[in-house]
């Protein structure tokens, strides 16, 4: 499949992805029985993954979302740039961040700790995907849908320079060969 200028090929299916979902949901509704969390989703990217791990939330909860960006074309910039701010009062609540992905760290450190002035109750992050290989931060993260190797993904909310979003599933720079 080609986007843009590059060649991307499946790498995990739609399948996958609503089980793996439907588990972080219920991982996410034990730990939080009786309490009313507020799910903080970072857009653009994590629209698709807050949208179906929400359809899974049984709790009595809100969500709010905020629009930070550290990504130019493929590669990260280093800088967090805060686009959309907060709008809700943080402050006593419990906040699970909805996060599409996690390379560098960059972007959550940031975030935890711009949420940590606004004296939360407690911060938990949902990552679908995870980096480990280029991770740089140590960033406590509770909820991990899938480990992925150091490799440029697409679909699912992730995008190519603002394509590949509509993706249903998630596919991954084809090496050349």
């Amino acid at each position: 499949m080609k986007i843009i200028d590059k060649e991307f090929e499946p790498f995990i299916g739609q399948d996958q992805i609503t089980v793996k979902v439907k588990e972080l949901a219920n991982l996410i509704n034990q730990d939080y029985a009786g309490r009313k969390p507020v799910f903080l989703v970072i857009l653009n990217g994590a629209f698709m993954f807050a949208a179906d791990l929400m359809k899974e939330i049984e709790l009595s909860s809100e969500i709010s979302f905020i629009k930070l960006a550290s990504y130019e074309a493929m590669a990260s910039t280093g800088q967090v740039q805060e686009l959309i701010g907060l709008n809700q009062a943080l402050s006593g609540q419990d906040v699970i961040i909805v996060e599409d992905i996690i390379d560098t760290g960059e972007t959550m450190a940031y975030l935890l700790k711009k949420l940590d002035t606004l004296n939360p109750k407690s911060v938990e992050v949902v990552t679908l995907l995870l980096k480990p290989e280029v991770l740089q931060k140590d960033i406590d993260l509770r909820y991990i849908g899938f480990e992925i190797p150091a490799k440029f993904v697409v679909g699912y909310g992730l995008d190519y320079d603002g394509f590949g979003r509509n993706l249903k599933d998630i596919h991954q720079l084809k090496e050349d060969h």
